[in-house]
Order: C-alpha cells, then sequence, then structure tokens
C-alpha cells in the first residue's frame, strides 16, 4: 500500500492505523455539482464512518492483543477471548513483521 502526502497515521499501542484523504480515496474532490445530480449521501457517509470505525476496531484489537503477550499470556487464552484456535490466533496476531 502506498502513503501519500493526505495520508495520515494514527497509532493506537503497537498497532498503526492508516487514515486516507476521503476526497483522495472516493474521487469526490473531482465531481462538480453542476454536472451531476445531488443526492442523499447517508448511505455513502454510513459506509465511511463504519470504515473507519472497523479500521479503529482492528488497531485497537492488534494493541490488545500484543499487550497480553507482553504481560504472558498464552495464545490459547488469547484464542479463548477471541473465540478461535490458539493457531489461528498466533496466525492472525503472532507472526508480525
Amino acid at each position: 500500500m502506498e502513503i501519500t502526502p493526505s495520508a495520515r497515521k494514527h497509532g493506537y499501542g503497537d498497532a498503526e492505523v492508516i487514515h486516507w484523504d476521503d476526497d483522495e480515496l472516493t474521487g469526490l474532490g473531482t465531481i462538480s455539482p453542476a454536472t451531476h445530480k445531488a443526492r442523499d449521501a447517508r448511505h455513502f457517509r454510513a459506509i465511511i464512518a463504519a470504515r473507519k470505525n472497523l479500521a479503529h476496531a482492528n488497531a485497537e484489537l492488534e494493541a490488545a492483543v500484543a499487550a497480553a503477550r507482553a504481560a504472558g499470556d498464552s495464545w490459547t487464552v488469547i484464542g479463548a477471548a477471541l473465540e478461535t484456535s490458539r493457531q489461528a490466533a498466533f496466525q492472525r496476531f503472532g507472526t508480525k513483521g
């Protein structure tokens, strides 16, 4: 993933989330109201908000798992908290970098 000047990085614990400028991501900055019929954008805005919330939640989860590992919790315990196996938890969170 290429990071452009309009991308902003936010760290959550050991995890990092990149937030892209919405106009750059969507191309909405190039749309002219003179040539495009106005529509209700509430669903579009809801999708953007959900995407941002999901990115934050994923970063928070990664930070919580990293903190649990740093505190000595096993992959079995972490897997149980995630309602998955220890192997699945390790595959998702244990092989960073």
